[in-house]
């Protein structure tokens, strides 16, 4: 396993992060993802450990806090020291029928941080991102609350999942002109099939030196090998909870030629697609979900392939994004003043 530094913290987190999206109640809206349970919880947090991995991602609103109260008890059970771990959830999605029971009011901040505090019995987390986008609280209000939470030692560092590019930028100017704890990574939906980081969101992080975590990069286990042409629908999660949305023709075309490079590395069309992300420019830490050790540990061999150039060139011309303005312009207009590696 290896380590990377999370953007400018000089935080070291291994190159795989876990996501606990199955843990807990597989019931109504987790019914088709969650419903991994405390002995096979225990089991999976030894195997990630076991394997190097020291970074672990869940969210307050995963099962309705029972991911969190299945990850903070595991820790526990199965002897882990918490300070050689980075822990990450999140605060923004809707908790219980309360009024105040969602978005990113200072209310709503402040509550769920103690409230998932208590769920994973820590006194820290390490990382709070933002879990999406709330229009009703000023991005100058979210920002002064965020550096006020790190102040108080309950979270050392925050970052967002799912905000356009201009929103992230606005954020990071309206936290330097105040002197604010900035956001340090970036959490968003990344994979051979959903490539539209690329266009803003890739560039913002080179710019701003931040770390990309992506989320699914196997689209919802879409590129797992397990769906073909003649049977898409009845396998996985996909048969139940067919997210993120992908261009599933296009996605078939991608997983023909990753199942041909696949057996070159004797390896699965989810281990080269997740090989793939690892090896794009920007990406810190890829999340990897599982609900059983088997899939897990096939996962993280992962890490052992390395694609070459002609195979990244391969997968790269049936992925690619089709160019859109100003993208093309750009590039059309480009000519001697082209940006420096």
């Amino acid at each position: 396993m290896k380590y990377n530094f999370l953007g400018q913290t000089g935080l070291l987190v291994s190159e795989l992060c876990f996501g606990t999206m199955t843990f807990g109640s597989n019931e109504g809206y987790w019914q088709a993802i969650a419903g991994t349970e405390q002995a096979e919880v225990n089991q999976l947090i030894k195997t990630v450990v076991d394997s190097g991995i020291n970074f672990i991602d869940t969210a307050n609103v995963y099962s309705f806090g029972e991911s969190e109260r299945l990850l903070g008890q595991s820790i526990k059970e199965v002897g882990l020291n918490r300070n050689e771990l980075v822990i990450a959830t999140k605060v923004r999605g809707t908790m219980n029928q309360s009024p105040n029971s969602q978005g990113l009011s200072r209310y709503h901040i402040f509550n769920s941080v103690d409230e998932s505090l208590q769920r994973l019995q820590m006194n820290h987390i390490d990382i709070l991102y933002l879990h999406g986008v709330d229009y009703k609280t000023p991005v100058e209000e979210i920002m002064r609350t965020l550096n006020d939470i790190v102040l108080t030692g309950k979270v050392r560092y925050v970052a967002v999942c799912n905000w356009p590019a201009w929103m992230v930028m606005k954020a990071q100017g309206i936290a330097d002109k105040n002197g604010w704890n900035k956001f340090i990574g970036l959490q968003y939906f990344y994979s051979l099939a959903g490539r539209d980081i690329e266009r803003e969101i890739v560039p913002l992080a080179e710019d701003q030196d931040l770390a990309i975590m992506p989320w699914s990069p196997l689209a919802g286990g879409f590129l797992s090998g397990k769906y073909t042409r003649n049977d898409e629908a009845s396998k996985g999660r996909r048969a139940n909870f067919d997210f993120p949305p992908i261009n599933k023709e296009k996605t078939f075309d991608i997983i023909d030629v990753i199942t041909q490079i696949g057996k070159t590395h004797n390896a699965t069309p989810a281990q080269i697609a997740l090989a793939w992300v690892r090896q794009q420019q920007a990406i810190t830490s890829t999340i990897i979900g599982a609900k059983n050790s088997n899939q897990l540990i096939d996962n993280i061999k992962s890490t052992e392939i390395t694609l070459n150039t002609e195979q990244l060139e391969q997968i790269d011309l049936v992925s690619a994004l089709q160019k859109e303005y100003p993208q093309w312009m750009v590039e059309r207009q480009s000519g001697g003043r082209e940006k420096s590696n």
